[in-house]
């Protein structure tokens, strides 16, 4: 009787001459079968780069609330089945007209409730940052691709990327730490107009 091997692990099942090439950790994930541990590659993510990265003053170059909206995003972009196809699809006979996504009948309420949020997220960004969050959050796009694209100086892209970043997490309902006291309330209302509950 064969004994039989243990399963491989996630960094076994990729080429060594590939993995060079990489920045792979392993980190635990929680399904719905409980703990797994999956395989990242964090160069993939202009996100972890800049989350790893430290500025002048020592901190990071994005905060740890940035980082996971911006995280929160990607993946609603990526269950949303939204990536373009970079293959050919020979489910389909006759084929669809190209960037039609997902028929109807394909979709699973997943995909539809990731759409519905992300079109949310965009919506609470406003025109001004929803783009740039797009290009760097789910397309993994460089700030330097980006910037060199629309024009703008240089470094300018990260200062809009954390602006964006900001109102994304206010979205989200993330917060950075806060300290010391909250400020009073102040209102334009005259001192005898009562609030209605």
């Amino acid at each position: 009787m064969k004994a039989s091997r243990p399963p491989k692990r996630p960094s076994e099942t990729i080429d060594p001459q590939r993995a060079r090439h990489l920045s792979l950790e392993t980190r635990q994930i929680l399904t719905e079968d409980g703990v797994a541990a999956v395989l990242v590659n964090d160069s993939e993510s202009p996100l972890a780069w800049l989350a790893r990265r430290k500025g002048r003053d020592g901190r990071a170059m994005i905060s740890p609330h940035q980082f996971i909206a911006g995280e929160k995003l990607r993946a609603d972009f990526t269950r949303g089945n939204l990536a373009p196809r970079m293959t050919a699809n020979w489910d389909a006979p006759g084929g669809r007209p190209r960037g039609s996504g997902a028929s109807p009948a394909e979709m699973t309420d997943v995909m539809v409730t990731s759409r519905q949020r992300l079109s949310q997220a965009m919506e609470a960004c406003g025109p001004e940052f929803s783009g740039k969050l797009m290009d760097v959050c789910c397309f993994l796009r460089g700030l330097e691709d980006v910037e060199r694209e629309r024009g703008w100086p240089a470094r300018s892209a990260k200062i809009v990327l954390q602006l964006g970043l900001d109102r994304l997490a206010r979205h989200y309902g993330f917060a950075a730490e806060t300290r010391g006291r909250g400020a009073k309330l102040r209102t334009w209302l005259a001192d005898d107009v009562a609030f209605e509950s």
